[in-house]
């Protein structure tokens, strides 16, 4: 998910306010316990329209054995294909660290999705369940959902050290594997292959497209694993933000309010999403950027008329970005935008409200997005499961791991110590090693957790081909597939994306 899931808004203030940490190389754990056992494969067959195209396909829940780790993944493979050399693969996951595929598994990817539509009145009662998705990629490329160790059905097996996989670099090289052993298994050595991914999904994908080319200092060997390209949905890719003082948030996160404050109608009457976004850049560019460069220097006067100006844009007081010293965060504005209506929006998609009275402190489980919509997709899956998947396993399917997953992550700073570094450098590593990768961007609206204007401003400072780089946004928020219009569009720029038409 979705952050990413990504640390809980907690975490992420963490990182907004931890000072730099020299980086530590952690020992190398002791050699895992190895196995034997035979992958447990779970097939199923079935039909679906999906792209116009009515279409059989073969579905499997495979078991991929690494040492100390059982980890699986869900495949569908198109069954009318009789020849597969030069059909796509994309290889999907979420983020957490510490979630499993399960939001792009049933939003998007699969042949069916959760019945999940309207943020503006969610189902958060069961029974649910799932409809047809005609919008599935499947008509066009075979789909392989990873779940990494500790999440849905994949565990770090007993003996075996949590530490070699909880982490980036560990995490990364554990998902080439697998990708590497499901193309062998299926005699797809020579598909073309992209990576979808979300959240800290998009920074596994940044290092795992660095680790796939190989090299004497990634793995040892020119491995030559070339991606076609990367999708990164909800990016996180800069974790090296945190140093008191630094703008850059309050800065990107803007367009993103702007675009907000325009869903709920607290700005000019006829706004767009696209212009209030574009009124925001114009903003930037034009004082605010140097207004909050000048801090404590900045007259009184001027600082009222660039208070004047945000309100107009965002829908918050005056008084009240006065009081912020016109740095507006984005779980400030969650609580401000509609307090007047006794309301709070969600940080991980905006559309979503809930009452501010009575709200948890938990920052995952009370927000209006999250809360909402997470029961219907984990009820939804568990049924798709066993009566769609045919999945017979005697394992809990585990959704998103904070406390065992999440809570122990290595950055490489320690576990548990939520700083990093910028892993866009990543991406720019692996596009200057493959000139013919492509990379494309999706965000939400209404995403005010990796908001669009991080995701312009990490890209563009990298060193990442901008040349070969699509962006596109989506009136949906940080899961962009939520709602049928961004769903809509999101799968008609991956089409385009993956056929190679842009």
């Amino acid at each position: 998910m979705k952050m990413h899931i990504d640390r809980a808004i907690a975490a992420l203030a963490l990182l907004l306010t931890a000072g730099t940490v020299q980086a530590q190389t952690p020992p190398s754990p002791p050699p895992p316990p190895q196995t034997t056992a035979e992958p447990r494969i779970f097939r199923s067959e079935g039909q679906a329209e999906i792209g116009g195209t009515r279409l059989r396909y073969a579905a499997a829940v495979e078991e991929f054995l690494l040492p100390g780790a059982s980890i699986f993944a869900t495949s569908y493979v198109r069954g009318d294909v009789k020849d597969v050399s030069t059909r796509p693969v994309i290889f999907a996951f979420n983020g957490g660290p510490g979630s499993a595929s399960i939001w792009l598994h049933l939003g998007l990817m699969a042949p069916r999705r959760v019945d999940f539509d309207d943020p503006a009145n969610p189902r958060t009662v069961p029974p649910f369940g799932t409809v047809a998705n005609p919008d599935s990629p499947l008509d066009m490329a075979d789909i392989v959902l990873i779940d990494p160790p500790g999440t849905g059905y994949s565990r770090v097996l007993p003996g075996a050290k949590v530490e070699q996989y909880y982490g980036v670099e560990q995490d990364a090289k554990a998902m080439v594997e697998v990708v590497r052993q499901w193309l062998r298994r299926h005699g797809r050595a020579n598909s073309p292959r992209y990576l979808v991914s979300e959240s800290y999904g998009t920074i596994r994908a940044a290092v795992m497209a660095r680790l796939m080319a190989g090299g004497p200092t990634q793995t040892g060997g020119m491995d030559g694993l070339a991606l076609n390209g990367v999708v990164l949905l909800g990016q996180a890719l800069d974790m090296a933000r945190g140093a008191e003082g630094d703008d850059r948030p309050y800065l990107n996160i803007l367009p993103s309010l702007a675009a907000t404050a325009c869903h709920f109608g607290k700005v000019a009457a006829g706004c767009t999403a696209e212009g209030q976004g574009d009124a925001a850049r114009r903003f930037i560019e034009g004082g605010y950027l140097a207004a909050l460069h000048a801090g404590s220097r900045l007259p009184a006067d001027r600082k009222a008329a660039v208070a004047r100006e945000l309100s107009a844009l965002i829908g918050i007081a005056e008084k009240d970005i006065l009081a912020a010293d016109l740095r507006i965060s984005g779980a400030a504005f969650a609580r401000l935008l509609l307090a007047d209506r006794g309301q709070r929006v969600g940080m991980y998609d905006a559309r979503f409200v809930l009452p501010s009275l009575g709200a948890g402190s938990d920052p995952v489980a009370d927000d209006p997005a999250m809360g909402q919509y997470v029961p219907g997709f984990v009820a939804a899956f568990g049924d798709y499961a066993t009566k769609t998947l045919k999945v017979t396993l005697d394992l809990p399917y585990e959704p998103i791991a904070f406390r065992e997953v999440n809570g122990r992550w290595d950055y490489g700073f320690g576990p548990g110590v939520p700083v990093g570094r910028n892993y866009g450098t990543d991406l720019a590593a692996a596009m200057s090693r493959n000139p013919a990768m492509r990379l494309m961007v999706g965000t939400g609206w209404y995403d005010l957790v990796t908001p669009i204007g991080s995701a312009e401003y990490t890209l563009a400072h990298v060193g990442v081909p901008l040349s070969a780089t699509r962006f596109h946004a989506y009136p949906s928020g940080h899961m962009p597939y939520v709602g049928a219009e961004a769903r809509a569009a999101l799968i008609r720029d991956l089409r385009a994306f993956v056929g190679g038409r842009e």
